[in-house]
This record gives C-alpha cells, sequence and structure tokens, in this order.
C-alpha cells in the first residue's frame, strides 16, 4: 500500500525526519538548499490547498495511465524543473520555514477532506487519494534529496 500524507502515521513518518533536518545539511543532488527546499515544500502545500495559483505546464502527464504510472509508482526524477511559482520566492528565516512546513504536514488530514481541490499544473484533476500520495511521495523526494 501506497504511504499517503492523509494517514497519520506517514504524517508522523514525515514530521519525524523533518525534525532531523538541518540548516547546513547539503543536497545529494540539485542545487536547493536546506532553506530553500522548506519554502518549496511549505509553497507546495498552499498550491495543494489552492492558496497559490500555477500555470499548467505539459499535457503529457494528463492521460490516464501516464498519470496514474507517475502519481503512484514511477520513481521521481532527479533535476526537474518545478513550476516558477512554487520555487520563486526567498526563503524566510529557517524556523518559520521548518514550522510552516510542520503545520502544513499536520493539517493535511482537514485538507484531505475537502471537496474540491485545485488542478494539478503537471496531472491537472487529482483525487483526494491521489493528492495524498503524490504530497507525501513529494516530500520523501526531497527528504531524501538531503539524505533524509
Amino acid at each position: 500500500m501506497q504511504k499517503s500524507l492523509s494517514d497519520a502515521r506517514a504524517r508522523q513518518e514525515l514530521l519525524d525526519r523533518l525534525d532531523r533536518l538541518t540548516p547546513d545539511a547539503t543536497p545529494r543532488w540539485g542545487t536547493m538548499t536546506a532553506e530553500r527546499m522548506l519554502a518549496h515544500l511549505a509553497d507546495w502545500m498552499l498550491m495543494a490547498s489552492g492558496e497559490i495559483k500555477t500555470a499548467p505546464r505539459g499535457r503529457v502527464l494528463r492521460y490516464p495511465l501516464l498519470k496514474q504510472l507517475a502519481i503512484y509508482w514511477l520513481p521521481f526524477p532527479r533535476g526537474v524543473a518545478t513550476s516558477p511559482e512554487l520555487i520563486g520566492r526567498a526563503p524566510l528565516e529557517w524556523g518559520i520555514e521548518h514550522a510552516s512546513v510542520c503545520q502544513r504536514v499536520e493539517s493535511f488530514e482537514n485538507l484531505y477532506l475537502k471537496a474540491e481541490w485545485p488542478e494539478h499544473p503537471v496531472f491537472g484533476q487529482m483525487s483526494p487519494k491521489a493528492w495524498g500520495v503524490f504530497a507525501y511521495r513529494h516530500m520523501d523526494h526531497h527528504l531524501r534529496q538531503f539524505g533524509i
């Protein structure tokens, strides 16, 4: 079974891993600093809640089979460009960014229960289940990027 941010155990696992992240952590790949990664995760969660709007990017992964493979099964590729809206702002102070991401992880259960979700910029319309799994996998990818 896929881990999902809708599951309390998966959320706690991510929170424990986030607590091990330090401002001076070195990425295993890519150019993001730990602070920029936290800002990206916070903004990504704002995108998932509909608070940040993103422009659509590509159409290939909107086909049902490819979409399902990418959301649930295929490994995340390294170095793929994200939506400019999710990477453009300067990170805030470490403690603020860290607390923001942790708060958004903790409150994902409430977000998961909402009736309407925004379209994902790459995958288009997604079910709550897909959002939960993809949110977990996205955070896992970036924590692994920093060896956590």
